[in-house]
């Protein structure tokens, strides 16, 4: 397998970010993006200004507005947000080329983890998910990361990894595409409630602890839903989940530091300009939990809290209020 042109869809930053990585070695990447404007700029200025401000890219790095133009790339790194996946794929053009899902999160209104969505958008693309502790501006910058690529067909992911890794960009090959999604989509809440933690001033014992008991409530979930533990104790579990709860950089963790601070989620979420993704995946990771009777009482809290039904103070004394339990479970 060979997989010398690819294509990115989506140019936000961790898309640009990726666009970068793609185009070491003098190798051609394309990068579709929603907005003209960033287009526009990557093409002629080598820089999306809009989402990745500051850093130059590769000449190789070209940009469209158009779908249509993918089609003769090798593969397709898909990185658009978690909720618009399924109608973005479903615009793009048909065919059986891979797909390297790049998003994390779950499908709102289906409850489907992103690989099923994907493939049943394009039935016939063999897929792949790349996950882990990653920020976009620190991979756009080359400095050492380390991420998991989960495929069911190994030797896709060998190839994958031949093309897409760097000296600064490590690879690890897993054959768990479920867990390496379900951690990343975990993870993205579990960020929101340390940025409470935070912004309301708790400390750093608490933050601690509700990373523990948060990826507790992770791997229950995860074990549940066909991961292993193994996947989830790795870059795309415990690895990412330490990454997203203790810096502003992430999204998810400034929401909820915000949040803490005492500003709404409705205002918080209408200044952005770029996707918190664990503010829609909180509702369906709280409804499918409690429909399978697994108990995540954090992933619940921040539930709460996102639909306006309790506020910070009402949830903390709910959370401290819980039974004493041993820790296994």
């Amino acid at each position: 397998m060979s997989f010398e042109r690819l294509g990115i869809i989506g140019g936000g930053a961790w898309g640009t970010a990726l666009a970068q990585v793609g185009a070491s070695g003098g190798r051609d990447v394309l990068l579709w993006a929603r907005e003209p404007e960033v287009v526009e700029a990557v093409n002629a200025d080598h820089e999306n200004a809009v989402f990745l401000a500051g850093r130059k890219l590769n000449p190789n790095v070209r940009a469209t507005g158009e779908l249509g133009d993918l089609s003769d790339c090798d593969a397709w790194l898909v990185v658009t947000p978690a909720q618009h996946m399924r109608s973005v794929l479903q615009s793009a053009p048909a065919g059986n080329k891979p797909l390297i899902l790049c998003s994390k999160g779950i499908e709102e209104q289906s409850g489907a983890l992103l690989h099923r969505v994907a493939a049943e958008a394009h039935p016939d693309s063999p897929i792949a998910v790349l996950s882990g502790p990653t920020f976009a501006h620190e991979v756009a910058a080359g400095l050492p990361t380390a991420v998991t690529l989960a495929a069911a067909n190994q030797s896709l992911a060998e190839a994958l990894r031949d093309r897409i890794a760097r000296a600064t960009f490590r690879i690890y090959l897993s054959e768990d595409v479920a867990g390496a999604e379900i951690g990343g989509a975990v993870k993205n809440v579990l960020a929101i409630a340390c940025g409470v933690v935070e912004g309301k001033g708790l400390g750093q014992n608490a933050r601690a602890a509700l990373i523990a008991r948060g990826f507790a409530e992770m791997t229950r979930f995860g074990l549940a839903n066909g991961a292993k533990r193994e996947t989830l104790a790795g870059l795309s579990g415990l690895g990412d989940l330490v990454l997203t709860c203790s810096s502003v950089s992430s999204r998810n963790f400034s929401l909820g530091k915000g949040i803490g601070e005492g500003r709404s989620p409705a205002e918080l979420m209408s200044d952005r300009k770029t996707v918190a993704e664990g503010a829609f995946t909180a509702p369906v990771l709280a409804r499918l939990a409690d429909r399978s009777g697994i108990d995540m009482p954090v992933v619940a809290a921040v539930d709460k809290l996102l639909s306006g039904r309790a506020n910070v103070d009402q949830v903390l004394q709910e959370l401290l209020a819980r039974p004493p339990r041993p820790e296994v479970h």
